[in-house]
């Protein structure tokens, strides 16, 4: 059975749909019944029900991915049932093609969506539940960086940041910190929030920072002399208050708790820590657009512009591959313009 979609896509019509995608996020974890399934599933047998309820709970590991996928897969499954899918097996190549090709979003988050449902179909596949995975032959758009798009602070914008940045309570301190250790140990922010108090640790006379990387990864980078200045000024502080107990395993960035100064035993989440940057950056006069990876790019581009290397800053952010660092470094953006201006009519 071919639906709406795939029909229009055969005739080469451009599908340009009207209707938002919608944000399903279905409960997936769930044991019985099929409350929170994308109706596809729902209407499945119990087999297809537990392969897709494995493929999130037992396959994935990573939380992040997680939710990407589980968001991914589900407005994809919600789509094909509003253009008149009533089963799994229904979806045809053309089906995936024809929503990759009108999903409004970024090259980037429509290859993401792919591989999200050519992981899932590969999953159900293997169980047995359907008999081809339609998204194996389906091609993305092709994304292709030279250079990131995350806004990069200047040096002296990432000093203005720091010094707007009151050092009268322990919620103040924390984010001091948690800034610290993104810019100086170029760290992705889930690396950073899943510190525990015992990964600032002494080694000699100097301390090092454990960062908890993607794949049970734990990555060590000494610690900044700036970054210790702001780590002990912050567990002092949370020694000293009621904040919960400060042991090897607690939480060393944790949540606040509303307006009233102090800190909760739970650990600080990415969009608390998100948010929390911004409003940061709006007091210290800079783009609202600042996020977690902007300090990363930062602390990249000034140690770049400072002589830094590009195999040790890869080293240093943990990188895979020194493509990758590059996204990052800014440090020839300058030089570029200068360049450029020698353009003169």
């Amino acid at each position: 059975m071919f639906f709406r979609a795939e029909l229009l896509l055969r005739a080469g019509v451009a599908l340009v749909s009207e209707r938002a995608l919608p944000d399903t996020r279905p409960a997936l974890l769930s044991e019985s019944g099929s409350v929170g399934l994308p109706a596809l599933v729902a209407h499945g047998n119990e087999r297809t029900k537990t392969r897709f309820r494995e493929f999130f709970g037992a396959n994935i590991r990573n939380p992040n991915t997680r939710a990407a996928y589980m968001r991914a897969t589900g407005q994809f499954l919600t789509w094909c049932a509003q253009d008149g899918a009533r089963q799994l097996a229904e979806i045809t190549p053309m089906g995936v093609a024809a929503y990759i090709e009108q999903h409004p979003g970024s090259d980037a988050t429509k290859k993401q969506h792919l591989a999200a449902l050519r992981s899932l179909f590969d999953w159900l596949v293997l169980g047995q539940v359907i008999e081809t995975n339609p998204a194996a032959p389906v091609r993305g758009p092709r994304v292709q960086y030279t250079k990131g798009k995350t806004p990069v602070l200047q040096a002296e914008e990432a000093r203005d940041l720091f010094a707007h940045i009151p050092t009268g309570g322990v919620v103040s301190l924390r984010d001091r910190a948690l800034l610290g250790v993104l810019l100086y140990s170029f760290a992705r922010v889930s690396a950073a929030l899943s510190m525990d108090v015992g990964d600032y640790f002494r080694v000699g006379k100097r301390r090092r920072i454990r960062l908890h990387e993607k794949g049970g990864k734990h990555h060590e980078v000494p610690a900044h002399h700036v970054v210790e200045e702001y780590l002990d000024d912050y567990l002092a502080a949370l020694r000293s208050g009621r904040d919960g107990q400060v042991v090897e395993k607690a939480p060393l960035f944790r949540s606040a708790r509303g307006r009233t100064g102090q800190l909760t035993p739970n650990r600080l989440t990415r969009n608390d820590a998100l948010h929390m940057i911004r409003r940061r950056a709006k007091a210290a006069g800079l783009s609202d657009k600042i996020s977690p990876h902007s300090l990363r790019a930062t602390g990249i581009t000034i140690y770049r512009a400072n002589g830094g290397t590009l195999e040790k800053a890869q080293k240093i952010a943990a990188h895979a591959d020194p493509k990758t660092t590059r996204l990052y470094d800014r440090s020839n953006d300058p030089l570029t313009l200068d360049e450029i201006e020698r353009i003169v009519l």
